[in-house]
């Protein structure tokens, strides 16, 4: 009752501040919010929310051209400067800014332009990777199978194609494209990633699975991390990592940056559980996923593996 109050004294209540606001420092909200909040997290989520509520006709239909373009991949190249050019210009026109006095405006917004819309884009791309099935007649598929394991256990060749050596690094049975069911192609694309672009850190996080107390199965557990990186990414929780991370337009990569962060500080976290077995998986992972929802309230929210992986 007490926010429904609160949602409708602010729909009626901020006009009237704004109108304000603008009269006396002759700056629009969002001048105000590029020139006033901190670059990164706090001013893009700060933009972005302004042009949410706002009640311009001429902005709505903005945000709802600008949500096709990112939902059908089609912000980028030289597509994306031209895209930026129009919102930008866009809002110029409705807010009565001059380009020549507010060149600084000009910049800020259309990176928090930028950032708002790549961050929606970069939802379609990992949705498209997750709803992939792993298809082992697929040579390319196949063949990040194969790299996966040279990653992950570069002194052991493979007997087969279908062998039991798979669950050496954490697969249930004999062939691996089963665990792959959940999160199609995303999930393989996502420990190859950390395999490889940080091969330490894997190499140790591998070692602690194999763990004669505390073991667990690393390429499952890293699935299901998969699962809960893409939850906080379509749900807008890890907004805050990516527009403090980014420094262009966002890509697939920068999703599996922040899956390998989320599996380096799972394994760690989970040995200082110290698990009687692995059916305190659930709750465990109940728990760490709390802590990193607490974590990326922060709006200058922006996670590192560590020393040692940022030298790899």
């Amino acid at each position: 009752m007490n926010f429904s109050i609160w949602m409708l004294l602010s729909y009626y209540i901020r006009p009237i501040v704004k109108w304000f606001l603008r009269r006396t420092t002759g700056l629009c909200e969002l001048q105000r919010v590029c020139y006033g909040e901190i670059s990164g997290g706090p001013r893009i989520k700060a933009v972005e929310y302004s042009l949410l509520m706002s009640r311009s006709m001429q902005i709505q239909q903005l945000i709802t051209h600008l949500n096709n373009i990112s939902d059908n991949q089609r912000f980028t190249g030289a597509n994306e400067r031209e895209i930026l050019r129009g919102a930008v210009s866009t809002v110029l026109l409705v807010k009565k800014i001059n380009p020549k006095v507010h060149f600084q405006f000009v910049t800020s917004f259309g990176k928090c332009i930028e950032q708002i819309w790549g961050y929606r884009q970069l939802i379609a791309q990992v949705e498209e990777l997750r709803t992939t099935s792993f298809d082992s007649e697929n040579a390319a598929h196949e063949k990040k199978l194969y790299e996966l394991w040279e990653r992950l256990m570069p002194q052991e060749k493979l007997d087969g194609r279908i062998t039991k050596q798979w669950q050496d690094i954490g697969f249930q049975g004999e062939d691996p494209k089963t665990d792959f069911r959940g999160m199609g192609l995303l999930g393989l694309d996502n420990l190859l990633f950390f395999a490889t672009e940080y091969r330490a850190p894997a190499q140790h996080v591998l070692s602690h699975s194999h763990h004669p107390v505390y073991g667990y199965c690393f390429a499952i557990v890293g699935i299901n991390l998969t699962s809960l990186a893409w939850v906080l990414m379509k749900d807008g929780s890890a907004k805050s990592y990516v527009y403090n991370s980014s420094r262009s337009l966002p890509s697939i990569r920068i999703f599996h940056q922040f899956y390998s962060y989320l599996f380096y500080e799972f394994d760690r976290f989970w040995l200082e559980c110290k698990p009687k077995d692995i059916m305190e998986f659930s709750s465990i992972k109940s728990r760490f996923e709390n802590n990193i929802r607490v974590s990326l309230l922060d709006t200058n929210a922006k996670f590192r593996i560590g020393i040692t992986v940022d030298n790899v």
